[in-house]
């Protein structure tokens, strides 16, 4: 049995094929020059292959030829993109009902962990090219990293910017980078930044939301300026964030609502996500956020998302070329009613479905179809509800990897 996938991608996009077999044989065209990677999630495995690499940085077409030694089920296939921009820019194709299947296939045993740490490996990457960012510093506090060849281009706002010749916050440059000292107020600090960020661009900060972050040293810290969403990774700062499971008991069983993302959104199209899940801006606490969102991204009424427990904190340090994501998400858990139907508010959902706990492991397990942190706070949701329980081989190491970030 043979077919043919004809598989839209930009140069430098990572491939996830999810099969539920082993046995796969790729036909990969020969005038490659690029290295992309292929995850067999179903045996955690990690291979490489050639890939086409265009004379520019357009679309391109793959057309692999997928040979299967023995019969087996579909199954879905996703790109995701982690250029300079960042944030899946790629396309994405699969169903509910390839979720379905993929979720009740025969596969991987309960107890294997391994499925939950790449998926953890995924929000991690890199840590050894920390030596390649310098410090951005603000009143004597580390507040993020700038990449050295994202600080050539920050050099020319000398009125923005500035290198002082120091080694003391660990640079490998000899300097690090900071505000000009005539920028004074946060206001100052937040409009000269706005400028700068505008002058960059798309081409080198895309996805711009006209949303702003608070910088700061640690969470609830003093705030030294607030800059573009978009541009945090770009300089490394720390950013928060609301995560929320809401989850069904029926029967002694318990399901999480599920939502899958607009094929518009402009990171991770078409992925799975949580039923109700944002960012921390500025001016506004986790609480008030998580109403927020629960009113726009699910119709979840004051009434019930008031109800929504904190129960801790996931985070993790990926770095991706010029960005360092240090990212700090803060968990909720909401049980809701059996005739609660969530609907989308804002248009950023396409659907919802609600799946049994032990399917969503599979799914994270089997698939890349989760938008890729949301994993890790579902993770620690299949910890704490005993999912996930100390028997299992790798227990504490997997507890310990949803911290992997600087949680402060």
């Amino acid at each position: 049995m043979k077919s043919l996938l004809n598989l839209k991608a930009r140069s430098g996009d990572q491939v996830f094929f999810t099969s539920v077999h082993p046995n796969l044989v790729l036909q990969i065209p020969k005038n490659s020059t690029m290295a992309s990677h292929l995850y067999c999630h179903h045996f955690s495995q990690k291979l490489s292959f050639p890939s086409f690499l265009p004379k520019t940085n357009s679309s391109f077409t793959l057309l692999p030829t997928i040979s299967l030694r023995y019969p087996c089920r579909p199954f879905a296939v996703s790109v995701s993109s982690h250029g300079h921009g960042g944030g899946g820019s790629g396309t994405i194709s699969f169903t509910w009902d390839d979720v379905s299947r993929l979720s009740n296939s025969p596969g991987n045993h309960s107890s294997d962990l391994q499925g939950f740490f790449d998926k953890v490996k995924l929000c991690n990457r890199n840590s050894e090219k920390k030596n390649e960012f310098m410090p951005f510093v603000m009143e004597n506090q580390i507040v993020g990293y700038v990449h050295n060849g994202f600080a050539d281009h920050l050099r020319a706002f000398r009125n923005v910017f500035v290198f002082p010749k120091d080694n003391s916050y660990g640079s490998h440059f000899g300097c690090h980078v900071t505000l000009h000292p005539l920028l004074k107020t946060p206001e100052d600090r937040t409009a000269a930044f706005a400028e700068v960020v505008k002058s960059l661009g798309e081409e080198l900060i895309p996805g711009i939301r006209n949303e702003l972050y608070p910088v700061v040293s640690s969470f609830g810290t003093s705030i030294f300026f607030s800059m573009e969403r978009a541009a945090a990774p770009y300089f490394g700062i720390k950013a928060y964030g609301v995560h929320m499971n809401g989850y069904v008991e029926s029967n002694g069983q318990k399901f999480l609502w599920i939502g899958k993302r607009s094929e518009e959104k402009s990171t991770f199209p078409g992925m799975l996500d949580h039923l109700v899940a944002g960012g921390l801006p500025h001016g506004i606490s986790c609480g008030e956020n998580l109403v927020k969102e629960c009113k726009e991204e699910a119709g979840i009424p004051e009434s019930f998302s008031t109800q929504a427990i904190p129960v801790g904190a996931v985070s993790y340090m990926d770095i991706d070329r010029y960005r360092f994501k240090r990212d700090v998400l803060f968990c909720y858990d909401l049980k809701l009613p059996e005739s609660f139907i969530p609907s989308n508010e804002d248009g950023e959902v396409e659907s919802f479905r609600l799946v049994p706990i032990s399917e969503v492991a599979n799914i994270i397990r089997r698939t890349s179809f989760f938008k890729t942190n949301c994993n890790v706070v579902i993770i620690d949701f299949l910890i704490r509800h005993g999912y996930i329980k100390p028997e299992e081989f790798g227990y504490l190491e997997l507890l310990q990897s949803l911290r992997s970030g600087d949680c402060s």
